[in-house]
């Protein structure tokens, strides 16, 4: 029952509708099938295929609001889930900043699902974990990763007739290789929608090289270095950016956009002319749900055009405060970036830092974003446009609002991500001057 047609959860939505006596009521459906392999030490320890589905309902009285979940889909279980969603709006105290459910809109259509994807099987999840194990054994490296697909649906209906129903699915791969003595170590992660552009082969070949080449690190002096960042290492930093494109964490002053006296920095250029970042559900490469968790429908938004902040997202609530727009919140994060490959970045490095990795990253100052954590899983030393050897992993401290300020050159955007139908960005690798090391870690 995890995957659900349209013309299932749409009779199920309009039975919750006519069972609802509040005010409004919202209905939403999500259901997944998940398969999944595990391996380590060169060796399979877990595989496996589990589904899930739930109703979640949420009814106001006035400004008061309740709300029941539930995973049983019969009539009495969904009268069950009402009653009770009202019993606790009726209990609820009123919510200020209450917003009505949204009026009737069309949402227009993502390509979120490809059937490939969905059709993925237990031989498929273990050849994709076989050649890992079986390439390092040959190499004498010992392997661990993590292979998962998805298949989901999300439904979304009101009681003022909204409703969307759409079907995703997406896959997940890590394998993480390292040698025998435990001195080298590589790590790869590939995401995609389309199983068709996904090659166990290459991406396991990729973290055996670097586990190889990553053998007898040698120490470097913490400081500021150019380092080019792999896509995976600057998603992760980025990820701690975004957030800030809240209208109102910014005119409250609790962002990096916020100015003080309330204002915010909307339209002023705070990084590089190469920098633009946008959010599009349509995208070829990660299109995502055209509607937000509020059931707003998305757009096509440019937050970063040529460095300068180009638009903030405003929630139903702030909105209305402020005599502006609400529309859904990001699904998805695309930078633009170039045919460049990371090799060529560091073909034209002259001294830098090549890291594959950020890991075990947290907020030290939420005004300026600035955070901190650690290199992993292969870190090298470009000397005259080429690897010359391992280095020791480092510590940094650094802002991601610096980083984008300080872009010397930009790479090929590659797919980050993808776990859910509302997850996934498009990054490219980045070469950077003055990054912060400050200290070094023994962490292989």
């Amino acid at each position: 029952m995890s995957i659900l047609t349209q013309e299932q959860t749409k009779r199920i939505t309009d039975r919750v509708m006519s069972l609802s006596k509040a005010d409004e009521c919202t209905v939403s459906i999500e259901g997944s099938r998940i398969g999944n392999i595990r391996f380590a030490r060169n060796a399979v320890s877990t595989a496996g295929l589990s589904d899930d589905t739930q109703i979640q309902v949420q009814v106001a009285f006035g400004k008061r609001q309740g709300t029941a979940t539930i995973n049983e889909f019969d009539d009495k279980s969904l009268e069950k889930a009402v009653r009770r969603a009202e019993d606790l709006a009726r209990l609820a105290p009123e919510n200020p900043e209450f917003m009505p459910a949204i009026a009737k809109t069309a949402y227009k259509p993502s390509e979120t699902f490809v059937q490939r994807t969905a059709d993925i099987d237990p031989e498929f999840r273990a050849q994709a974990a076989a050649y890992a194990m079986e390439a390092c054994r040959k190499k004498g490296l010992v392997s661990a990763g993590f292979f998962t697909d998805r298949s989901t649906f999300e439904t979304v209906a009101n009681s003022n007739g909204v409703f969307g129903h759409q079907v995703a699915t997406s896959l997940d791969f890590t394998c993480t290789v390292r040698t025998e003595d435990g001195r080298g170590s590589g790590w790869v992660k590939r995401s995609a929608r389309d199983v068709a552009k996904f090659d166990p082969r290459e991406a396991a070949d990729i973290a055996i090289e670097k586990a190889l080449r990553s053998v007898d690190a040698k120490a470097l002096e913490p400081g500021r270095y150019t380092v080019v960042m792999e896509p995976s290492a600057t998603s992760d930093l980025l990820t701690f950016m975004i957030g800030g494109f809240n209208a109102r964490m910014a005119d409250e002053g609790r962002s990096f956009l916020s100015k003080k006296g309330g204002a915010n920095r909307l339209g002023d250029k705070l990084f590089d002319q190469q920098v633009n970042i946008w959010s599009d559900p349509w995208d070829k490469d990660v299109p995502v749900l055209p509607w937000d968790g509020n059931m707003l429908p998305r757009e096509r938004t440019h937050l970063v055009k040529d460095g300068r902040i180009n638009a903030l997202n405003y929630s139903q609530y702030w909105a209305k405060q402020k005599g502006q727009r609400a529309i859904g919140s990001a699904g998805n994060i695309i930078m633009a970036g170039t045919d460049k490959s990371t090799a060529e970045l560091i073909a034209n490095t002259k001294k830098g830092v090549l890291v594959t990795r950020t890991w075990y990253i947290r907020m030290v100052d939420p005004q300026s974003v600035l955070v901190t954590g650690l290199t992993r899983d292969g870190t090298f030393y470009i000397e005259n446009g080429k690897v010359k050897h391992p280095i020791k992993n480092f510590r940094f401290n650094e802002s991601p609002v610096s980083m984008l300020n300080n872009i010397e050159e930009i790479g090929k955007p590659i797919v980050i991500g993808g776990d859910e139908a509302n997850y996934s960005m498009l990054i490219p690798s980045m070469k950077i001057r003055d990054f912060n090391f400050t200290s070094l870690s023994d962490a292989v």
